[in-house]
């Protein structure tokens, strides 16, 4: 089994193991040479643990791929709630991003929707994204945290690639919170760092509240179980700009122990390889195989 288990993030659909490592081993490899560790991991030592297919409709003859979303498709609930928060986010960081007039109205208003979408197709995070693939994201992260089918089969893909030799687990995005529940599924396990990139893990009410196993109470402040023995280091990277990424300190909701570092990716803020170039990154990794 590999020492190092990577987990990808949302919209990964068509994409597939080794497509995903010739993205991300070269990357993780400057990371690691920028943190002055060139050679510590090996190609051979990293094995991407792939759930994108999950997402994925089954092919059908004249019908082939994601299906062609529109803004009525978003639903209530959820859904809007994520793209207002996505919103809000976008329009904080972004001067070309139009800031939403009572947002929300959005929850119940389709054509606030439709606004919304308008309004992020102009930002910087998701420029030359297509509205059907905006939407699609939003509801990956709908499926996988509402619909325990899809979140058994995900959650089992990271689950199946740690073995007894995997010492780190870096993740990316949704990829975050498949890794951080599996962790937490696998009591014992001999993970020793874990490395989240551009984590919703800490946004409250959508992704905190929603987590297994359910955060513990404190004090009205809702604190994440650790995924981990005392010997995990859990370090959290995240850029600024970073729109899914809406809390970058993820220590209010998990405690003390989380390294929580923000690094700038430039005009690519939520690209799982931006993340991975980063010393902090290369750093993460080798302390884990130490």
């Amino acid at each position: 089994m590999a020492r190092v288990v990577a987990v990808h993030g949302i919209g990964k659909q068509v994409l597939g193991e080794e497509t995903l490592l010739t993205e991300w081993w070269p990357a993780m490899a400057d990371g690691l040479r920028r943190a002055g560790e060139d050679g510590a991991v090996a190609r051979s030592d990293v094995a991407m643990a792939f759930y994108g297919d999950v997402f994925r409709p089954a092919g059908q003859l004249l019908a082939v791929g994601d299906p062609r979303y529109r803004a009525a498709d978003v639903g209530e609930g959820f859904e809007r709630e994520l793209l207002l928060a996505w919103w809000r986010a976008a329009a904080e960081t972004d001067p070309a991003v139009v800031p939403p007039d009572a947002a929300d109205t959005l929850v119940t208003t389709p054509r606030s929707v439709q606004a919304a979408l308008r309004a992020l197709s102009a930002s910087r995070f998701f420029a030359g994204v297509a509205l059907r693939a905006m939407v699609f994201d939003v509801k990956q992260v709908h499926r996988y945290l509402l619909d325990p089918g899809v979140r058994a089969q995900a959650r089992g893909r990271v689950l199946a690639a740690l073995g007894e030799d995997t010492r780190v687990v870096v993740a990316h995005s949704l990829g975050s919170v498949v890794a951080y529940e599996a962790l937490c599924a696998r009591p014992g396990h001999q993970v020793r760092a874990l490395v989240t990139l551009g984590s919703p893990l800490g946004i409250p009410n959508l992704i905190l509240h929603r987590l297994e196993p359910k955060p513990q109470e404190l004090g009205g402040t809702a604190r994440g179980i650790w995924p981990g023995g005392e010997r995990l280091a859990w370090t959290n990277l995240a850029d600024q700009d970073d729109v899914v990424a809406l809390v970058k300190d993820l220590r209010p909701a998990f405690g003390n122990a989380v390294r929580s570092a923000l690094v700038h990716n430039g005009s690519h803020a939520h690209d799982a390889t931006a993340y991975l170039t980063d010393a902090l990154c290369g750093r993460a990794i080798v302390a884990g195989l130490e």
